[in-house]
Parts: C-alpha cells; sequence; structure tokens
C-alpha cells in the first residue's frame, strides 16, 4: 500500500520532457491505466481533454463491445477531473488499416496481432493527427512503457511492461507521446486511482481484439471468413481428428485440439506444430516434441525506432516473454533472419518479433 506522500509525489508527477503548461489530450478508454494518467497530468497542472475512440460497428453489442459503457465510465472520471471529454469515431481507419490486415493473415494461415498494427495506424496516427487538429502539444495513454529523448524504454512493472506492442512506432509518434505511468507498478496505479475516488479502480483490464473487445472467437472470426474443415495428423502422417478450419489454431497451442481425451489423459497433451496450407491439415506433436522448437526464424517488415549497433542484441517473439539473446543478419532492407543463442518454443508466423538492448526497445517485425 502507498504511503501517503508517495502518493501524492505520484499525483504530482510531470513527465521529464515537460518543462512548462502543455495542452495535452489522453485517449480515455474507462480503464483505470488511462484514467489515473489523466490524472497525472491534470495534477501536474497541464491543459487536458479526454477523447474517446469508437472504432468499431459491425455486430457491436453490449456482450462483446460495450463501448457506451465504456464511455459512460471514461465521462465519470473526466468529470471528476473537471476536464472535456470528446468521442472520435476511427471506424472507417480501423477497417482500413488494421482490421483488414487482420482477416488477410488470418486468411494466409498465419497467427497476427492486431494491438500493434491498432497502435501504429489508429491510437498514435489518427488520434494524434486528430489532436494535433484540436491544437494539442501531446497525446498521452495509460500504456505501461516510458520515453526517454524519443527513445521507447520498457515499462517498469514487469508484469504490465507494453513496449512489445508500441515497437513499430516512429519517432515522431514518440515525439508527441507521453505515457505518464511507465513508471508505475500496476496495483500503484489501481492504489492511486483508489486514494482519487476513482469508481474504476478495481475493474478488471481489457482483453480480446483492439477495439473490438471481448468474442466467442470462432463465431466471429467464421463471419468473415468461412471455415473449411480439414484433418488433424501426426507428423508421421496419422490421422488423428478433424480441425473446424486452421484460422483458428496457431503453433504451440493445446487446448481445444479434440485430440486425446479422458481415455488418453494418461498420454502426453498434443500441441500444434505447423499448419499444411496447401492440404488444409493441422499438424500436431505428442509432448514437448522437437518440432516445436527453432533456432532462428526470418521476419519481414522490420522498423527500427533505433538502428541497431551490432548484431547481437535481444527479442522477444511473444507479449512478456523474456528477453532471448540473438544474432541478427540482415537479408535486404526490411528483413532480417534472427539466430536464437536456445531454440524458442513455438515460434508464430504472423506474430512480432521485437529487439531490446537493455530496457531501450530498438525495433521488429513480423515473423514469416
Amino acid at each position: 500500500m502507498l504511503t501517503q506522500t508517495t502518493y501524492y509525489s505520484m499525483l504530482y508527477f510531470a513527465p521529464m520532457k515537460l518543462t512548462a503548461k502543455k495542452h495535452i489530450i489522453v485517449g480515455m478508454s474507462g480503464g483505470v491505466d488511462s484514467s489515473v494518467a489523466a490524472l497525472i497530468l491534470k495534477n501536474a497542472g497541464h491543459h487536458v481533454e479526454g477523447v474517446f475512440m469508437k472504432n468499431w460497428e459491425g455486430d457491436d453489442t453490449d456482450t462483446y463491445c460495450p463501448a457506451s459503457k465504456e464511455m459512460a465510465d471514461a465521462q465519470v472520471v473526466c468529470d471528476q477531473l473537471n476536464i472535456e471529454l470528446h468521442r472520435v469515431n476511427f471506424a472507417e481507419e480501423y477497417w482500413e488499416k488494421v482490421f483488414s490486415h487482420f482477416l488477410a493473415e488470418y486468411r494466409a494461415g498465419r497467427t497476427p496481432n492486431p494491438d500493434i498494427l491498432c497502435n501504429k495506424e489508429i491510437k498514435f496516427k489518427a488520434f494524434l493527427e486528430y489532436a494535433k487538429q484540436r491544437g494539442a502539444n501531446y497525446i498521452a495513454t495509460g500504456h505501461y512503457a516510458r520515453i526517454q529523448e524519443n527513445q521507447l524504454l520498457k515499462g517498469v512493472d514487469p508484469n504490465k511492461d507494453q513496449s512489445y506492442f508500441l515497437h513499430a512506432l516512429s519517432e515522431e509518434q514518440l515525439a508527441h507521446s507521453i505515457f505518464p505511468i511507465g513508471d508505475l507498478h500496476k496495483n500503484e496505479v489501481r492504489d492511486i486511482a483508489k486514494s482519487a475516488g476513482f469508481h474504476n479502480h478495481a475493474k478488471k483490464d481489457s482483453t480480446g481484439i483492439c477495439f473490438i473487445g471481448e468474442r466467442k472467437f470462432k463465431e466471429f472470426l467464421n463471419h468473415y471468413l468461412p471455415a473449411k474443415l480439414g484433418n488433424i495428423e501426426t507428423i508421421t502422417g496419422d490421422v488423428v481428428g478433424q480441425h473446424d478450419g486452421l484460422m483458428f489454431y496457431t503453433i504451440g497451442q493445446r487446448k481445444g485440439l479434440g485430440v486425446g481425451g479422458k481415455k488418453h489423459s494418461l498420454e502426453a497433451p498434443w500441441y500444434v506444430v505447423a499448419k499444411d496450407l496447401t492440404r488444409n491439415v493441422l499438424i500436431v506433436a505428442q509432448g514437448e516434441h522437437s518440432t516445436l522448437y527453432a533456432s532462428e526464424l526470418i521476419a519481414k517488415d522490420i522498423h527500427w525506432i533505433i538502428s541497431p549497433s551490432s548484431q547481437r542484441l535481444y527479442a522477444k517473439t511473444r507479449y512478456r516473454q523474456r528477453d532471448q539473446a540473438c544474432m541478427i543478419y540482415g537479408i535486404d532492407e526490411h528483413s532480417y533472419r534472427v539466430v536464437f543463442d536456445k531454440p524458442q518454443r513455438a515460434i508464430t508466423p504472423g506474430q512480432s518479433v521485437v529487439f531490446y538492448d537493455g530496457d531501450v526497445c530498438l525495433g521488429g517485425g513480423v515473423i514469416v
């Protein structure tokens, strides 16, 4: 629990790059993180406004994407802080720049990470352009990351660090962005919100697809990409079941395969190790099979926030993974071969490999 002294010092914490009163627009999601971000900036003496982004229409319902409830939560906090809350709709941009790519990747048998593209194209592009039009100096969000001299750094809380999802941002985007809670741990953020009297201090963190929310994934995806049933085979070619559509499975997946069962409870579990798109076959292996592991990968669309000074780096192939030592070798201007010191489990095409030098996020690209 925070002491009162620590609490107030955090409330009046101002990001180091801000030396005078600025006009800042905060992306308000209705959650505790963006609420505390707005609180910190407001109490640091800045002119703060809020923006609630409603970027999904489609089959939006209160069950799966309760935007009206989230906006109401954001409004309550803004009323407490006496700041204006604007409502913007980037649904057209979201569909064109994020969701169409999301569908194309699943159609190609890969497992995309829409949060990364959503940050690049919506939260730090469309939103930033909107904020500039309103005369703002900066935008701010409740991300657990830090910015120093236009460099992206990991958030202090290792369990919440979100730099992985922000690696595709440009120096220009970072130069006009602020992450007020990047120096805090999640429990500290909740304590600040509770002490400030925010009704959402204990609100559950949001999950699911960026701006679309938590849904029955198979049902949702099948609405846009009709599934094609096919065989599940072992690595030796034996048919052991039937899959519901290759797009519903990811490398390393264990649950929901329909292979094994209670009568096989003493057997090692089955895992997805590959997809054969040509034959529409899902390939599985039993236990921690060697086919689950790979020592290298190829990544395309590499974006560097900071160009690496050495081929020797550290990388993550999934969120919350520990940094893994590796060597990088350029293939062409935007593609790299990444070779790890130790084999990595369940490297997944469509996901991102993100590179680090200590706390500094250098950039990353898409695993192919």
